[in-house]
Order: C-alpha cells, then structure tokens, then sequence
C-alpha cells in the first residue's frame, strides 16, 4: 500500500518517517521544506532513539504524488481550505484518509471532499516540534488513538479499516488504541487542548509553568470540567476524575511549548475555530454553555488579531 502524508512538520514529519523507516512506500508532500528534503532527507531526533531517511519521497505539489490507499493529514486546520483541491488528487478510490489534527469537526468537512472514502480520525498525544527544514525534534509521548468516522459521530466500532491501520502503526513503533466512539475520543482530547493550548498564549507559559503554579492549574482544571460537562451533555460519558487524570499525565509530561503557543510566537493564526469555536457550538446545541472556555476563546481572538498575521 501507498501511503501519502499531507503537512510534513512535526507531527506528519514524526509519524510519516516511523511509517518509512519501516520500509512502507511513503510520499510525503511539503511546501516550503521541498528542495532541503529531496537534497538531505528527513531527520528525526527522538527520545526513542534518533534515525534519519537520507532519501524520501518528497513532491511540492500534489498533482506530482502517486494515488495514495492512505492519506495521512497532518497540516494544521487553518490550512484546511487547501485540502479540497489536494484530496481528490492524491486519494484512490475507496481509500483511506486519516485526520492527525486537533479539535472537533474535522472529519465531517473532510468527508464532503472525498465521500467514497474512509474517514479516520487520529488524535495524537504527542510532544513534537519542527526545530528545522526537514528536521523533526520528538521530545515525550507519540501514542496515537484512532477511530472511524460515521456521520454525526455516530459510534462505528472498531472496523477493518482501524485494524489494518493498527497493525501497521505498531509495526512502526507506534502505540496505537482504537476507539469505537471518535466523538467520545475527540471531547476526551480536547480536555487537555482547550486548557493547556489557549491556557499557553494567554498566560505566556510553558506547560510545567501552568502545572505547577496553584492558579494557574486550578484555572486549567475549571476549564477541564466545563469540557467534560460539555460532553456529557453531548451524550459522551466522561467522567469529571478525567480532569485529574489528564492532569497528573500532564505532571509527568517534560516541559513543553504547546502548538498554539509556537504558532502565537511565530505569528501564524491559532487553530480557535476547531479547538474552540466548534465544541461550544455543540455545546450551546445540547443546552449549555461553557463560560469559562468562551472567554478564554475570546481572549485567543484578541490576541490573534492584535500579533498574528491573519
């Protein structure tokens, strides 16, 4: 099977690199990075163990890549206005597209695009950063849980299409869980990302910085339970001990810069209509409103429109 990775940063550089080092016919698409990795290759320093894939498969634009059976997607969702003209020329038919992206929503707009094929989505507890051209910096974690997609996040089991993605995953080294809920497994992340994401901008702090400051954490956890209530109303059982659990991980995590912190810092826009925007909308829909993650989300926008170049 083909397998072709849409964003080569730091999340698709880490997964789309575990997928080659194995040996599995991988096709990476990048823009800025092109002519660097087609030169020298992909590097990954990783806790697990560095390596580097001196040649790969490397195209500037999608129309150059071959049909791919998976699709791995791992730009950042403002930049999902490109995937309508990249999907349909880079997916066979029946395929499998796979979403390695952050908040909620994302798969049903994907599934208006590509509609004959598999929609999956990846939520990856990963501390990656891109610290160069071509160059991927793996600091902690890289578990990924998947599940399928089903219209309106209607459970879907856990299907042909999770096992075989499964089961290549872990022969790359990857930790793979499969989840017969993907609504369920999107609210659960998005109870680290809401706080700990905009928490970073607003706050100007790393994550240990949030975690060990009394205010602060006790802020995070307030936001954590309004998601967690989001989602039950939602019809997802999760039960207010996640927020505890969420936060002890994040007490072992090294310290680490969330993504929307990196893209403040370097005046890229944040990711608000998907990590924000998009569960208080379903939220509101279901009967209750999450204060709290609403003026955190307008503080984002604030800030957003004031140093990002938007």
């Amino acid at each position: 099977m083909k397998y072709g990775i849409i964003g080569t940063g730091a999340v698709g550089g880490y997964y789309g690199g575990m997928l080659a080092r194995l040996g599995l016919d991988v096709h990476f698409l990048l823009h800025s990075d092109y002519q660097h990795v087609r030169n020298n290759g992909l590097i990954i320093d990783s806790k697990e163990g560095d390596f580097v894939l001196p040649e790969v498969n490397a195209y500037p634009h999608p129309e150059y890549m071959p049909l791919c059976d998976v699709v791995i997607i791992a730009l950042k969702t403002t930049q999902n206005d490109q995937l309508k003209t990249i999907l349909p020329r880079v997916v066979k038919k029946r395929g499998v597209v796979v979403v390695l992206q952050n908040g909620l929503g994302v798969e049903k707009d994907i599934a208006q695009i590509v509609t004959d094929a598999v929609i999956v989505g990846g939520l990856c507890f990963l501390c990656s950063n891109k610290i160069g051209p071509g160059h991927i910096n793996h600091i902690d974690y890289g578990a990924i849980t998947l599940g399928e997609y089903a219209p309106e996040y209607r459970p879907s089991g856990i299907t042909k299409s999770l096992e075989f993605l499964s089961y290549d995953f872990s022969q790359a080294g990857i930790n793979v869980q499969l989840s017969d809920n993907l609504g369920e497994a999107r609210w659960k992340k998005l109870v680290w990302n809401i706080p700990f994401n905009g928490l970073s901008v607003v706050l100007s702090s790393t994550t240990n910085q949030l975690i060990g400051s009394l205010t602060a954490r006790s802020l995070a956890k307030e936001l954590m339970i309004e998601v967690i209530i989001g989602a039950r109303k939602c019809g997802y059982s999760i039960e207010k001990e996640y927020a505890n659990e969420i936060l002890r991980h994040t007490e072992q995590m090294v310290d680490y810069k969330p993504s929307m912190k990196l893209d403040f810092e370097k005046g890229r826009p944040l990711e608000t209509d998907t990590m924000y925007k998009n569960p208080i909308a379903e939220a509101e829909s279901a009967g209750y409103i999450m204060k709290a993650v609403r003026a955190l989300f307008m503080q984002l926008k604030y800030l957003e429109e004031k140093h990002c170049h938007i």
